[in-house]
């Protein structure tokens, strides 16, 4: 038994069985992905996965098993070497960081601005993508910490904290008609213009949606995004009114705009930060993860780090890193 195949066996399931994937994830030849797969399972005297002739097609029952247990080992390798980085005194390395583009963009500066100085030999790999590509970047040790508003605490592989609370604001030309009223404004108010805002998935769009669907309203969405620049820029050309992170407003008069408080309107959002289950973290990152999230104690994150996951298959967190903090605006 070596590393390799438990390599093998691990980016099979991870690959959805298909080889040749296995083979580039692992650098190497499909046919040599399939001898390690083989030469284990006779090892073990037993099959771990269902074949349709040569090709693979799923887990067998003993198969499921093995792989959780595959998993494991291969976690405690990593761990194993993180941990000897650790004790030999090392201050240096990598830390990857996967995060939306409005995390990365607004709420990730100043943490990354004092972590540097803290830890000037550490590398920032600094990634963005989807919360469910987050959270599988997390999850597979590509990236050591993951953050975003929507879906980390939906992986039973992850432990996420709760990092702070926001709300969404709404962004208008100047002199816009909605500027003018002076009541709060109401959900009928915002349908009756173009709505741009960001996509499903992305930033508490699911709190907007569900706003709307239970005033039974239906928006006129006709531009979503990714990037809460994105959508300011066409709002700004004046295609509709804009819904973004109140964090992402810092500058918005330099484009023209005007923010107007909806936080009456839509539910709060919940950013968190992630971090693999069983994971062994190095000091810088409990140093990151305490910048970002100051509320938080390190003795908490490493309890829960190894706690059993839920029942559920849901995150749970000690009752004192679980609530999080309001931003506040400048």
């Amino acid at each position: 038994m070596n590393f390799q195949q438990l390599r093998s066996i691990r980016e099979a399931a991870r690959c959805g069985f298909n080889l040749t994937e296995v083979a580039n994830v692992l650098f190497t030849s499909q046919p040599g992905v399939s001898r390690q797969i083989r030469e284990l399972e006779e090892e073990l005297g037993v099959d771990i996965f269902v074949r349709n002739g040569k090709r693979l097609i799923g887990l067998t029952d003993p198969g499921k098993g093995i792989l959780r247990i595959v998993e494991r080992l291969l976690q405690e390798a990593e761990n194993l070497r993180q941990a000897s980085h650790e004790y030999s005194g090392e201050t240096s390395g990598t830390l990857t960081v996967a995060a939306t583009h409005t995390q990365a963009r607004y709420a990730l500066p100043r943490v990354v601005q004092g972590f540097r100085a803290g830890f000037p030999d550490v590398r920032i790999a600094l990634q963005q993508s989807s919360p469910e590509h987050i959270a599988e970047w997390v999850i597979s040790g590509k990236a050591d910490v993951g953050i975003a508003t929507e879906g980390l605490s939906q992986f039973k592989e992850l432990i996420s904290f709760p990092c702070y609370e926001w709300s969404h604001v709404l962004v208008v030309p100047e002199e816009h008609p909605l500027l003018a009223i002076a009541e709060p404004l109401s959900l009928a108010d915002l349908a009756a213009y173009p709505l741009i805002t960001y996509d499903v998935g992305f930033t508490g769009r699911g709190h907007i949606d569900a706003a709307f669907q239970a005033a039974g309203i239906n928006p006129d969405i006709v531009l979503t995004a990714m990037d809460s620049d994105v959508i300011q820029q066409y709002v700004s050309l004046g295609l509709g009114v804009g819904l973004v992170a109140s964090m992402a407003t810092e500058h918005i008069r330099q484009n023209g705009l005007r923010s107007i408080a909806v936080s009456h309107l839509f539910a709060s959002n919940v950013t968190r930060l992630a971090v693999r289950r069983g994971a062994y973290l190095r000091s810088y990152t409990y140093d990151f993860i305490l910048q970002f999230a100051p509320q938080l104690k390190r003795a908490d994150i490493v309890a829960a780090l190894h706690a059993e996951p839920h029942a559920a298959g849901i995150n749970t967190v000690h009752k004192s890193a679980s609530e999080p903090r309001v931003l506040k605006l400048a």
